[in-house]
């Protein structure tokens, strides 16, 4: 049995709020007992509370929950208003100061620097306006993701929002469902652009139409075993099953139940659904859920959309709707604007400005994507011109240049034990560098650049155009920050991971390495050609001898002792065991 499952089984799930608040009245960190405290960082993670790196001892992380990004009017308020109160570390980071929340990759919100005896008024605080950290983290199910826009999309084929928040109500909040293996993401979509991204989930359901005694229906085909992490990610397997979207949530939550039964808690390295899939198979786990856990017998699968989907398809982007940012009409008239959050931090004042856009031109919800941007809904058309000319929309943009609009950056060794370089903040810096250096083809709306800190790929680096994982090398005889780097993934129609072309590149030759690849990529692609096409078309191996790293005026202010450049951190060289990730894919 994997170490930590006797600790789950001692005590896990809801049982353990009493527990943290009991601590947090009694001082917080310094009355845990020392011996414990690696037991209870464990079981605290289920309520969305992490401890942060060695060297920050008494501070955590809190991550909060929702169903596919939603946030009702108030909420974001609110999310500001705690981070600006206690959200605040001992030194300023020094691109976004002090008091700021991280938007992740599974449309929610972290903030950070938390103090233990903090956490019962800031949950009152939140839970007053409807936001919980309940089956945050942990070996429990994630944030359910889905379409930012389901609902208000006028495109869309399904509305799955309603399927979204059963899952989180009857799913994720059955406690008898707490101690899962490891962690487990459910994702839903009815739209066309594939933004839930269904093919790295570990179930995902995507839109889809089957013909069923002469008439056309509207529902999901259903994939599992998708997943990012170390070396080795699989996309979800098809299961054959199409699914009215009536009969959805007892597919959904009978793999759930079944992972739970028989998913492995031996080895936690090899203990996520991609690999119980690798080995079990689909057509067995297929059996399995119709026998035991299923009690109607689907049909077979219908006819997806996926040769629709645009998210990082390696395809024109639909006038902006494949990654929602910009200005899209709702089904109702109204608009949705998105905007443009550089790797997903948002400073506290920012966060409350919004929330005041929002109520101002908009009903006041907010929902979030899972390219860690905000959108703010229902605004009128007579509206919009208003809105577009606040100062805040000059800082986060709809209509950003193609290096922000296609960047994502995970937390990095700012708080992330496992990450071995800076990133968001390195990120920031080299964005700017790049839209001031680099020209793109004047069709090239977006380029992903996903930079994850270490290989268990918080950031989805092997989604992306060029996908970064964060290493150490030697230059001129001193260990520095260095990245690896890929080509041409995407999870669109085809879903596809990068093929690594550098390996350990010193973070300041990076982009000039990108620049190279930029370069070749508008001296050599044909008419249209998207940059995941052209890697396709043109190959990895001449990208070897192409994309010769290089140095530049760039400069890196974080290639040494990163760590220790703003915040007290302890040394720690050691490789990063992907399995134990605690940030949020």
């Amino acid at each position: 049995m994997a170490d930590k499952e006797p600790i789950k089984e001692e005590l896990y799930g809801d049982a353990v709020r009493d527990h943290l608040i009991e601590f947090a009245e009694k001082g917080g960190y310094a009355a845990i007992p020392k011996d414990e405290r690696e037991e209870w960082f464990t079981r605290f993670k289920f309520w969305g509370v992490f401890h942060q790196r060695d060297g920050q001892e008494s501070y955590f992380m809190m991550r909060l929950t929702n169903a596919n990004g939603h946030l009702e009017p108030g909420q974001l308020r609110a999310i500001g208003e705690v981070a600006r109160d206690y959200a605040r570390g001992p030194a300023e980071n020094p691109e976004w100061g002090n008091g700021w929340i991280d938007l992740t990759t599974r449309q929610s919100v972290q903030l950070h620097w938390i103090k233990l005896e903090d956490v019962p008024e800031i949950w009152d605080r939140l839970e007053s306006e409807g936001v919980t950290t309940r089956s945050a983290g942990g070996d429990t199910m994630r944030n359910i993701t889905g379409c930012p826009v389901a609902g208000k999309d006028k495109n869309e084929l399904v509305d799955a929002q309603p399927l979204l928040d059963r899952f989180q109500d009857e799913i994720r909040g059955d406690d008898a469902l707490r101690n899962m293996p490891r962690k487990f993401n459910i994702s839903a979509s009815g739209c066309h652009e594939g933004c839930a991204q269904d093919a790295i989930n570990d179930i995902g359901l995507e839109p889809a139409i089957k013909r069923i005694d002469g008439d056309s229906v509207r529902g999901f085909n259903v994939r599992v075993g998708g997943g990012l992490g170390s070396r080795h990610p699989r996309t979800a397997r098809p299961l054959d099953i199409f699914v009215r979207p009536e009969e959805a949530f007892e597919v959904v939550r009978g793999f759930v139940e079944l992972y739970h039964d028989h998913g492995d808690r031996e080895v936690r390295a090899k203990n996520r659904t991609r690999y119980f899939v690798d080995e079990e198979g689909p057509d067995a786990i297929r059996e399995l859920l119709l026998k035991e856990y299923v009690d109607f017998r689907p049909h077979t699968a219908g006819e997806t959309l996926r040769d629709e989907y645009t998210q990082n398809a390696g395809k024109p982007s639909d006038a902006g709707r494949a990654d929602h940012v910009g200005v899209h009409e709702q089904y109702d008239g109204r608009h949705y604007v998105g905007l443009s959050v550089a790797v997903g931090r948002l400073t506290a004042d920012e966060a409350i400005e919004l929330a005041d856009l929002a109520d101002e031109y908009g009903s006041g919800e907010v929902r979030l994507t899972r390219r860690q941007n905000p959108l703010l809904m229902d605004v009128p058309e007579s509206d919009l011109g208003d809105l577009l000319a606040e100062d805040l929309l000059d800082k986060h943009p709809p209509e950003p240049n193609p290096f922000q609009r296609g960047a994502i950056a995970c937390t990095g060794t700012e708080f992330c034990s496992l990450a071995l370089t800076e990133t968001k903040a390195r990120m920031a810096r080299m964005l700017r560098w790049l839209r001031d250096n680099v020209d793109l083809p004047d069709d090239v709306e977006h380029l992903h650049i996903h930079y994850s800190g270490c290989t268990a790929d918080c950031g989805h680096a092997n989604t992306a155009d060029i996908g970064l994982f964060g290493m150490r090398a030697r230059k001129d005889g001193e260990m520095v920050e260095a990245m690896d780097i890929g080509v041409g993934g995407g999870v669109g129609e085809d879903p596809t991971f990068v093929e690594w072309v550098r390996q350990r590149v010193p973070a300041d030759e990076v982009p000039g390495a990108i620049r190279n690849l930029v370069q070749a990529f508008a001296a050599h692609r044909e008419p249209g050609q998207s940059f995941r096409h052209w890697v396709e078309s043109f190959g990895t191996e001449p990208l070897v001898e192409l994309v010769e790293p290089e140095e530049t005026d760039y400069e890196d202010p974080y290639m040494t002792d990163a760590k220790q450049s703003w915040y007290p951190f302890a040394e720690d060289d050691a490789e990063p065991d992907a399995a134990e990730a605690p940030a949020d894919d």
